[in-house]
């Protein structure tokens, strides 16, 4: 299908654009205050960020109650720039192995779970609850939404499209890839701006999404921390990374150095960031969320108070392993 205009804006609009997929900076009781958020998220764009999305799984969306979604979002568009809004997934079935364990060993993540899950409940269900959360999107003047995975993805897609008219950036995640079938027609959907690929280390799969995406005329989106440089080089056009939610210089120097003309200067930013990505996306891998948040502390980003994710692993390794790789002026006391 052909795209529709306001899909193709967005495409326009995203295309060699940042987009940092920002933390929800909270307490370990899971207590958010949305004037710091407001503080983080600027903070983001300060330093580099020329998009954000939030409440996706850095953000731990499908966690949050809707008056603390809806406080976020509002947060993020008052920066003005793009913002994108995860939708999509719930506190058992948004995590990789798809199990109703919100800690690392029955994580969480940008998935809806696998057929059957008990806390996806009925396909209609769920459908209906990323429609009501895209429409509270566009009501505060997000510019798109980024949608989990799930177990009819083109009916969610469609649904969410037809009630709210809110271009779409739709997300094959390495817990739950989708089949090629099924990505083509994804992004063939008229209110698809662009694919986000975060499949880890699947070389030859996010290769083949680009490829696909690049078809469809849509606008390919590397969430690839692991293989942000080689994805570059594949034809991502467009960057949403967690790698981005503190230290977002770092990503922010590969971007501008591959728009250059200086390949040695891309190499150097490449090994840069892929020294960041070796000490923060690793196993368990789930735990990322939590040294995003620590390296944001130890940038002054945020306060200590507020560096934890309650939803994610223990981790026993030493936070200050992560303090060499903090860039980011003090914006907190």
């Amino acid at each position: 299908m052909d795209i529709d205009s306001r899909a193709a804006e967005l495409r326009d609009r995203l295309r060699g654009t940042l987009v940092a997929a920002a933390a929800t900076p909270m307490t370990a009781a899971g207590e958010v205050d949305l004037d710091l958020v407001g503080d983080y998220l600027a903070g983001l764009v300060a330093d580099g960020a020329g998009g954000l999305a939030v409440l996706a799984h850095t953000g731990r969306g499908p966690f949050l109650a809707p008056e603390v979604r809806a406080g976020v979002i509002g947060r993020a568009v008052a920066t003005g720039v793009p913002v994108i809004v995860g939708v999509g997934g719930s506190p058992g079935t948004a995590n990789p192995s798809g199990t109703g364990d919100p800690s690392g060993t029955g994580g969480s993540s940008d998935t809806a779970g696998p057929s059957g899950s008990g806390a996806v409940g009925h396909a209609g269900g769920a459908v209906d609850r990323m429609v009501a959360e895209a429409r509270v999107a566009a009501g505060l003047g997000a510019d798109a939404v980024m949608v989990f995975p799930s177990d009819d993805p083109w009916t969610a897609h469609d649904a969410i499209w037809r009630a709210t008219g809110l271009p779409m950036i739709a997300f094959d995640l390495y817990v739950r890839p989708y089949p090629p079938g099924v990505l083509r027609r994804l992004v063939g959907h008229p209110g698809v701006a662009g694919l986000k690929t975060a499949l880890l280390s699947d070389a030859m799969g996010c290769q083949e999404a680009i490829a696909v995406t690049r078809e469809a005329g849509r606008l390919p989106i590397t969430g690839e921390d692991r293989m942000f440089g080689p994805s570059l080089l594949w034809g991502a056009e467009a960057a949403l990374v967690g790698i981005a939610a503190a230290a977002v210089e770092v990503t922010a120097e590969v971007m501008t150095a591959f728009a250059g003309s200086d390949l040695r200067g891309f190499e150097r930013a490449s090994a840069r960031l892929d020294r960041l990505a070796a000490a923060t996306f690793t196993e368990p891998m789930e735990g990322y969320v939590q040294r995003m948040l620590w390296l944001a502390a130890a940038e002054g980003r945020i306060p200590d108070s507020h560096a934890h994710d309650p939803y994610g692993p223990d981790l026993a390794e030493d936070r200050a392993l992560l303090a060499p790789f903090a860039t980011g002026a003090a914006r907190t006391s």
